[in-house]
């Protein structure tokens, strides 16, 4: 047996540790919860040994000695919640993107979680957070002058006078374009850097229609099997999301386009000696969608947070004030390249300390910035989220708008 890549917790249950294998990205959305002490035995469902070589393992590392048909039980129960990379996911899997691609569009999956599903109560929500927010002369920024904006993608309850500042300042523009871009942080860890959809996505407000044209451009320029490999991750990814439903409020039914884009991970940037400056994908996506977007007004809209520290991302110890003092310092360098609209500048800043803050937006606003060219910003807000009860642990988000 082959475990899927799925996330791995602790916990208790009856006074006893367990491990709890879920896989929210998956077909299934099913959790499964285990003793604590088989462990090992996950640790080597690589393929590569079979279940009495598995019960072997068992007893050498943690002395337990189990039935014979123990171990087949527990794949039994993998395999019905779609956690064992076989013949069986893959169909589901399958018959999963096919629902995906032929429904009408993409339905919300933070409605009535993060913001109302109704939406005259959404309308309600999201004009408080605009009046809750100070007077702003700079409000009067020209839409022509606005390209672009760095928007969080947290939930709102945490976020939401992050994004309204940044939002309100973006107004104008949002109001005025004929397509926007939204590049959204691909949390699950997929393997490929731009994963499109041809999908519309709605929000409770209606659907914001994907404009085939730009979406064909790039899949012909960096070909349709590496775009559309991993595009069920946009099905319960919310990144995009966060930010559709706030340009959707501010368009109204004027009609704008939106173009869904899931940005992957930089590791292989950071880890190796490559530089995405000098990617050859990175550049054929920047050249599709600047050419088939040319003539028409255009929104460039990063939806990525910035560090995640603490024990609730795997740190050792708490953020105490001190080191919140020093996240903030290290967030203003990093905005600083952002307002510049230096993308290598960002970029080499998280390489440097090799990302020990898990900068989760780092390739969305890097393509942002790319897609942007010369660009300058101004910061619209900052706040460190608490990630943790004991507020130990933070995510830090941030406004940025771009002209």
């Amino acid at each position: 047996p082959k475990l899927r890549h799925v996330q791995v917790g602790s916990g208790q249950q009856q006074g006893q540790q367990v491990l709890v294998l879920s896989d929210p990205w998956g077909p299934s959305g099913c959790a499964v919860i285990l003793p604590a002490n088989l462990a090992p035995v996950l640790e080597r469902c690589d393929g590569t040994c079979d279940i009495a070589t598995l019960r072997t393992v068992l007893e050498l590392r943690t002395g337990l000695r189990v039935g014979p048909d123990y171990l087949e039980k527990m794949f039994i129960a993998l395999d019905k919640a779609l956690m064992i990379d076989n013949e069986h996911f893959a169909q589901v899997y399958r018959e999963a993107v096919n629902n995906f691609r032929t429904a009408p569009s993409r339905p919300p999956t933070m409605a009535d979680r993060v913001y109302p599903a109704n939406p005259e109560l959404l309308e309600q929500v999201l004009y408080g957070y605009f009046d809750g927010l100070l007077p702003d002369a700079s409000d009067m920024t020209k839409a022509a002058e606005v390209r672009g904006l760095v928007s969080p993608h947290i939930d709102y309850q945490r976020g939401g006078i992050v994004y309204a500042g940044v939002w309100r300042r973006a107004a104008q523009a949002a109001g005025a374009a004929e397509v926007a871009i939204i590049l959204g942080t691909n949390h699950f860890n997929g393997q490929k850097l731009i994963t499109l959809t041809k999908q519309s996505y709605s929000t409770p407000l209606g659907v914001l229609v994907t404009p085939g044209d730009v979406v064909d451009a790039v899949a012909s320029a960096l070909g349709e099997g590496e775009v559309f490999a991993e595009e069920f991750n946009h099905r319960n990814e919310h990144s995009v999301e966060a930010a559709a439903v706030w340009l959707h409020y501010l368009v109204k039914d004027k009609g704008c386009e939106l173009v869904p884009v899931l940005c992957g991970s930089f590791q292989r940037f950071i880890e190796g000696d490559g530089n995405p400056g000098d990617d050859y994908e990175i550049a054929r996506f920047v050249e599709a969608v600047r050419k088939t977007t040319a003539n028409r007004r255009t929104l460039i809209v990063a939806a990525g947070d910035l560090a995640h520290v603490g024990p609730a991302f795997g740190d050792r110890y708490p953020v105490n004030v001190l080191e919140k003092a020093k996240l903030s310092s290290a967030d203003n360098e990093l905005m600083s390249a952002i307002t510049s609209g230096d993308a290598e500048g960002m970029f080499q800043q998280v390489k440097k300390e090799g990302d020990r803050r898990r900068i989760c937006g780092l390739s969305a606003i890097y393509l942002a910035l790319r897609l942007l060219g010369k660009a300058k910003g101004d910061v619209t807000g900052y706040a460190q989220c608490p990630a943790d009860q004991q507020g130990a642990s933070f995510v830090s988000i941030c406004g940025i708008v771009l002209t």
